[in-house]
């Protein structure tokens, strides 16, 4: 397929050069920045950086937009693209109902509409990572569509499913609260070994091996530890008195706490 990226960002880092290893072409990459696209340029086989959202003379047939999702709609109100296309964005939160209003609203040509959204977190910069078990969760305005975004996610991994709007959106939620605040902890974790004066490397094989039981159970809640957990007020006391002057932490620990303790009383366990 005959590919083009609109956004040079994290996941287009990743996405294109694993399309253009399963056998497609990308032929242009767009970035507001154009230092951006040239350095995703420069990792592929002939792509080149194109400098405006009209693409009515592009070769390609599909769009990706890999933009941030509050630059989505105003995006769409400059494209121009040719005529029958396929435009997917790749966003875990936005419906494609908003996709399809937003062509039917801007676009002088139909185009067809989808989404294909990889359910990892990428970092422009790191190596490519490998597609196979990354799932792809695959949407699609009409079969025809639907099929060519399957077809596309199998090229490149061995999880595709076929994904609600509404499905992937619980689906980003729960990706928020495993990776993006889950990370979040572990920072909030060094900051406060760090500031004493501790290693946060003695941390890491906890962290390691709560990882590997959490993935590993049924259920991680079949594996929780801790004082709250354990209903240890007295050790969860003394946390609370020394991060007394860190409110911002003293706070999350609180809530996460809280959150412990009823989610075990209302399991009855």
């Amino acid at each position: 397929m005959e590919i083009s990226f609109i956004g040079a960002g994290n996941l287009a880092w990743h996405l294109a050069p694993a399309l253009e290893n399963a056998g497609h072409h990308i032929n242009e990459v767009y970035s507001r920045q154009l230092q951006h696209s040239r350095q995703l340029v420069s990792n592929l086989y002939d792509a080149r950086t194109h400098s405006e959202l009209n693409f009515a003379d592009s070769p390609s047939r599909l769009f990706v937009l890999s933009v941030a999702d509050h630059a989505l709609e105003e995006v769409c109100s400059q494209l121009v693209l040719p005529e029958n296309s396929i435009l997917v964005h790749t966003s875990g939160g936005q419906s494609l109902r908003s996709l399809e209003h937003w062509m039917a609203i801007y676009s002088d040509v139909p185009v067809q509409t989808g989404v294909f959204y990889a359910l990892q977190t990428f970092t422009k910069g790191q190596p490519f990572m490998a597609f196979e078990e990354i799932p792809l969760c695959i949407e699609a305005s009409d079969p025809t569509t639907e099929d060519s975004l399957v077809q596309l996610g199998q090229d490149i991994s061995d999880i595709v499913y076929l994904i609600t709007s509404d499905e992937r959106r619980t689906l980003h939620i729960g990706a928020v609260l495993a990776c993006n605040f889950t990370n979040h902890l572990l920072a909030l974790a060094h900051d406060l070994t760090t500031h004493e004066g501790l290693e946060f490397d003695l941390l890491r094989p906890l962290i390691a091996e709560t990882f590997r039981k959490g993935l590993a159970a049924p259920n991680p809640a079949d594996v929780q530890t801790g004082p709250a957990r354990r209903g240890d007020l007295s050790t969860i006391d003394s946390h609370l008195a020394y991060l007394s002057n860190q409110p911002r932490v003293s706070e999350v620990y609180q809530v996460l706490t809280e959150s412990i303790q009823r989610y075990y009383k209302n399991q009855g366990r």
